[in-house]
């Protein structure tokens, strides 16, 4: 996967006035260039924080927000009223600002020189006052923004902003996504079902079908060359059994896996997509059901979703974008079965064949087994266990009038005792605050089936795109109670019915 945050910029604005005079407008300017500096020496920050000129009244402050609005590489704009900066001259900006917004309630120095403060040092720095002046008008405008309080150099600050960060990568990420799908989702299956005109409206994803036989057409046109070569780079990265190895009496089963991998990603490249979705009630001419295609496409950064479930397809391909370059991967999981012996309760999730590598450091066994549905020949797949450490799972799932996202907080274990006889990859966790919580409160929250396991990017960046993009999120952790996480789903309908649900 090409590093999402190549070419990405936060643009950083910073608010003062004239009233102060030409020597302290070049002292706030030197300043604000200090806090950049800071930021952009940050390794928690993933994109280039830019400085911009300091602005002083409501026509330059409007102009910058449009320039942002147009600049296709800024993600978002980081703000600081470094002095006093008059809010209402920031009204037309913020009208017309339609990029997310990090609100930087910093100022120049750690420590107060005591000894020396004076008049002239107040005047300079007034942040402390300045950006809740600031933080009025947004509140008043009703803007959707992130706050974030403390110094520059402090690690907690850069944090949270690499973690904002990274969800406005996200953000304009869906902004220009596009994800194909081959074929509908499972018969009466409702769950998968959903608005994919609003999530054109809301998330900015193309969502479209296209015929299976289309990909058909495409497998069948692979060179038998590049299905050797990537064989051989099977075989050097996994533990492939004897069976499909060269010579194997099932080598041509993974041959025909290796032309479905190849054809998925001419396809995808030359629709210009970065998810899809495959049916095994729909598989056209296929010999299998894309199993290891699928597999490895996840875990180059395609975004996926079984049996149609194009949303589930939307949160990988977003996980997989805020999470790029840290320690984990995502994946498609679902709730299987579960362990309820008391004190030992845990779930046990995979899929049919479609989880990703991302999830393990270990090498994956490359094995071949019957499917029982489909009606299709044995497919190829990877069969691994998740390793072991904090993830998230999360779902998004159509509500009628929004969409929701629900998130659970989870620990992935080791299984009790090995699973010779599993033929899938598959991951163990315990939910947090325990089993029945999470469950009574997932189920409440009427959260998919189809979820995306993420080990990468956290429940802290799924919380900074929830805000960014204006969508109920429901969290399941350590703090839930079944109480109060219907009490907080009730609240939140109502405020939607008064806010967007009202439009």
């Amino acid at each position: 996967m090409q590093s999402p945050f190549e070419g990405k910029q936060i643009w950083f604005l910073t608010g003062s006035q004239d009233l102060y005079g030409p020597e302290v407008l070049e002292q706030v300017e030197r300043q604000s260039k200090d806090v950049v500096a800071l930021l952009q020496a940050a390794d928690e920050i993933p994109v280039d924080v830019v400085w911009q000129p300091v602005l002083k009244d409501r026509d330059a402050i409007r102009r910058a927000m449009l320039a942002a609005n147009a600049d296709e590489s800024v993600v978002g704009v980081m703000l600081w009223m470094h002095t006093f900066s008059p809010a209402k001259m920031w009204i037309g900006g913020l009208d017309a600002l339609t990029k997310p917004m990090l609100h930087l309630h910093t100022q120049a120095n750690v420590e107060l020189p005591w000894a020396s403060l004076d008049m002239d040092f107040m005047n300079l720095n007034q942040a402390a006052h300045g950006d809740r002046e600031f933080g009025y008008i947004v509140s008043r405008l009703g803007k959707q923004r992130t706050i974030v309080v403390g110094h520059a150099s402090n690690a907690d600050v850069q944090h949270k902003v690499g973690v904002w960060a990274r969800a406005a990568v996200g953000r304009a990420e869906l902004q220009s996504m596009r994800l194909v799908r081959f074929g509908d989702n499972m018969r009466n299956v409702a769950v998968t079902e959903g608005d994919k005109t609003e999530a054109d409206h809301k998330l900015g994803v193309a969502v479209n079908t296209w015929g299976v036989n289309d990909l058909v057409a495409a497998v069948e046109a692979v060179a038998d060359a590049a299905v050797d070569e990537l064989v051989a780079r099977y075989e050097e990265l996994y533990d492939v059994v004897p069976e499909l190895r060269r010579g194997g009496e099932r080598h041509e089963s993974l041959r025909y896996g290796a032309r479905q991998e190849l054809a998925l990603r001419h396809f995808l490249e030359a629709a210009k997509a970065t998810a899809f979705t495959t049916t095994f009630e729909d598989l056209g001419g296929l010999r299998q059901l894309p199993g290891l295609a699928v597999q490895r496409l996840m875990a180059d950064g395609y975004g996926f979703g079984a049996e149609g479930d194009w949303k589930t397809a939307i949160l990988i391909r977003l996980a997989k974008v805020m999470g790029f370059g840290l320690p984990g991967g995502a994946s498609l999981m679902e709730d299987y079965t579960y362990e309820l012996t008391p004190g030992k309760e845990k779930i046990l999730g995979a899929h049919m064949l479609e989880v990703c590598p991302s999830l393990t450091q270990s090498t994956p066994k490359l094995e071949i087994h019957p499917l029982g549905i489909g009606d299709r020949e044995d497919p190829v797949r990877l069969v691994f266990d998740t390793d072991e450490g904090p993830a998230v799972v999360v779902a998004l799932s159509d509500l009628r009038d929004r969409f929701r996202l629900t998130a659970n907080v989870v620990d992935v274990v080791a299984p009790d005792a090995p699973l010779p006889k599993l033929p899938v990859a598959r991951a163990v966790w315990v939910p947090r605050p325990n089993l029945a919580t999470s469950a009574e409160c997932w189920i409440t929250a009427g959260a998919a089936h189809h979820t995306v396991m993420s080990t990468a990017a956290s429940l802290e960046h799924f919380e900074a795109f929830a805000q960014m993009v204006d969508i109920e999120l429901a969290v399941i952790d350590e703090h839930t109670t079944v109480r109060s996480f219907a009490a907080e789903l009730r609240l939140a309908a109502v405020v939607h019915k008064f806010t967007d649900g009202l439009r």
